[in-house]
């Protein structure tokens, strides 16, 4: 069966995609901005995570209360732009453990080329959930979940800010199994694989290069 697409339309999220698509956007604003959506994405990428059933003592009490085992859950960032994306995520899981994916699109081929990979031990126990801002042509994504599955996490999942409708059928006819986040699919990719209406590159947008 194939995974869900996951579009998340909270007002919150869509509003704050709308400022960070502006292109007089300040480098400062749009970091915070994709601080601020990461959190709040982050709340709906971990509804149904896994909890267990501790004691604890509240003021009048001991009682059983649920909490999430966080270092089972792994941030997998694919850089550069995916670092934007980890912050807001480790807000609201601060105890996950971080893996990286070194990945360039090279400007010809728009191919995928790896340059560092570095995941936490014992991902077989633990779920991943990987962060990329931009799904565009969907190289990079499913190069990305390539070599993550032959570390055989227990689970995967793909969150972006935008998706191109290209990169997503793209990327679910490579892992028809990973279920897809994303705040917005966009119309179309251009002819040097941009997503547009899109934001930039959103590398160069959080960094402040070009």
């Amino acid at each position: 069966m194939t995974a869900p697409v996951h579009h998340i339309t909270h007002p919150l999220i869509q509003h704050k995609l709308t400022l960070m698509r502006q292109k007089d956007r300040s480098t400062n604003s749009f970091r915070r901005l994709l601080n601020e959506i990461s959190m709040l994405m982050a709340y709906e990428v971990t509804r149904d995570m896994p909890t267990q059933m501790i004691e604890i003592e509240t003021p009048l009490e001991t009682m059983m209360a649920p909490v999430i085992d966080g270092k089972k859950t792994v941030f997998v960032s694919i850089m550069r732009a995916g670092a934007g994306f980890l912050d807001g995520m480790l807000n609201v899981v601060p105890g996950a453990r971080i893996g990286h994916v070194g990945l360039y699109r090279d400007p010809k081929t728009l191919v995928a080329v790896e340059y560092y990979f570095k995941m936490p031990a014992d991902m077989h126990e633990r779920d991943a959930i990987v962060l990329d801002p931009m799904l565009a042509t969907g190289n990079s994504a499913v190069a990305a979940v390539d070599r993550l599955k032959e570390t055989r996490p227990k689970s995967i999942r793909f969150v972006c800010l935008l998706a191109a409708p290209e990169g997503l059928a793209h990327f679910r006819s490579a892992h028809p199994d990973v279920p897809v986040y994303t705040a917005a699919i966009d119309r179309q990719l251009d002819e040097h694989g941009y997503i547009v209406p899109g934001l930039g590159d959103a590398g160069d947008r959080l960094f402040g290069t070009k």
